[in-house]
């Protein structure tokens, strides 16, 4: 048997019961329509967080208080000494680091004559802005406070400013900080939104005036931004060696944006695969469907069978002769998904245009591969009872 002759059989099976067949090819179609659409939104969303994590640099280590450690007895002994503002001063002496920022942050209300707003203060370093990649629309940024106490300078996210001052000139006024007086010496330009954290809504202080005002005795975290000429691993053992010098043991925790990367990364990888899995389940009905079908079109055609058999067909070809069948119901149902899903990506990303959509050819592959794949699983049953029916008796019952 040719292969056209393979092909022509199976075209005029599907022809002879198009009703079955449109509704067989609906389920797979509804299935990897599901599984692309949520694979390509969860591939969307991985690279949307992991360049909105990037936008802070590639070279930075984040250095946070307190460190586990398993004791003696072996239970867990949490050490949690403060970092101190003179450990980040202390860090950008070492080579190769190019900014250190020292990190705490709370919220309290913000007042302008009678306007008040409430939103996130940050207590931070000179080197903010530089390090984390944020530009200055109007004035400057904090100064660098290593000579002493800070002036009470504060610099304003642009929502912050817009609700406070709209379009009055904010540069120069003063400002209450939880109900202390600040100087606004600058305007962060307009950043957006990374995870739900809105960054323009946000005023800076300087962090020495910021540990008084939180009454706190230690920094929440400290950021080391490093030039190119080392690597991570050799950088966070210089800030690990120089805390230890100066702390006397290591009661700090250590992680490079490297490895923030390769974990959020991993994690979100598995969340895509989780999610397209779940897309999965409805492709178990299609393949229920495709059984079905095959099992009365098996009833249907003993007959035909028989006739094939009598004529000279081999069970092999018999058998490949319902598997095509099914494959090809399974194919022509994975791109009608696959045009269906396109078509739903467009209408969602006119509909919402900040929606992370990241369409790859991979996982169109990818659909086209498991739909065939549900196909030859679904058909293979079926195909074997075809190719085991005695010629004699499937003739007989005509």
């Amino acid at each position: 048997m040719r292969s056209t002759d393979y092909l022509r059989l199976t075209l005029t099976s599907l022809k002879s019961s198009r009703l079955r067949a449109s509704l067989t090819i609906l389920g797979i179609a509804i299935g990897i329509c599901a599984v692309v659409l949520l694979t390509t939104l969860g591939e969307g969303l991985r690279l949307y967080v992991l360049e909105n994590f990037s936008q802070f640099g590639s070279r930075i280590i984040a250095i946070n208080p307190g460190k586990s450690q398993t004791g003696g007895t072996g239970g867990l002994l949490a050490s949690t000494r403060p970092l101190l503002v003179e450990d980040a001063w202390s860090l950008r002496q070492l080579p190769y680091a190019e900014y250190v920022v020292p990190v705490v942050q709370g919220s309290g209300a913000i007042e302008f004559g009678r306007r008040v707003r409430y939103t996130d203060i940050i207590g931070t370093g000179g080197d903010m802005a530089a390090a984390w990649r944020f530009d200055v629309a109007r004035g400057r940024f904090l100064a660098d406070s290593r000579g002493g106490y800070p002036q009470p300078w504060a610099v304003l996210g642009h929502k912050v400013k817009q609700e406070l001052f709209a379009e009055q000139n904010a540069l120069g006024q003063f400002i209450r900080v939880g109900g202390e007086r600040y100087r606004v010496v600058g305007i962060m330009a307009e950043k957006g939104q990374m995870l739900g954290f809105d960054l323009d809504d946000i005023v800076y202080i300087p962090v020495e005036r910021a540990l008084s005002l939180f009454n706190r005795s230690g920094l929440m975290e400290i950021d080391v931004t490093y030039r190119a000429g080392t690597t991570a691993e050799a950088m966070a053992e210089r800030v690990r060696q120089r805390l230890i010098a100066r702390h006397g043991v290591e009661d700090f925790s250590l992680i490079t944006q490297d490895e923030m990367m390769r974990s959020l990364d991993r994690i979100l990888a598995i969340l895509t695969v989780a999610i397209g899995g779940l897309g999965g389940i409805s492709l178990v009905v299609g393949a229920i469907g495709i059984i079905t079908i095959m099992v009365t079109t098996v009833h249907e055609r003993r007959a035909e069978i028989g006739l094939l058999r009598a004529i000279g067909a081999t069970q092999r070809q018999i058998m490949w002769l319902f598997l095509g069948e099914a494959v090809l119901l399974a194919l022509i149902g994975g791109v009608v998904g696959i045009l269906f899903s396109g078509l739903t990506l467009g209408l969602l990303t006119l509909a919402m245009p900040t929606l992370p959509i990241q369409l790859s050819s991979f996982y169109l592959l990818l659909a086209l591969l498991l739909s065939a794949l549900v196909g030859l699983i679904s058909g293979v049953l079926p195909a074997r009872r075809a190719a085991g029916l005695n010629p004699v008796l499937a003739l007989q019952s005509e």
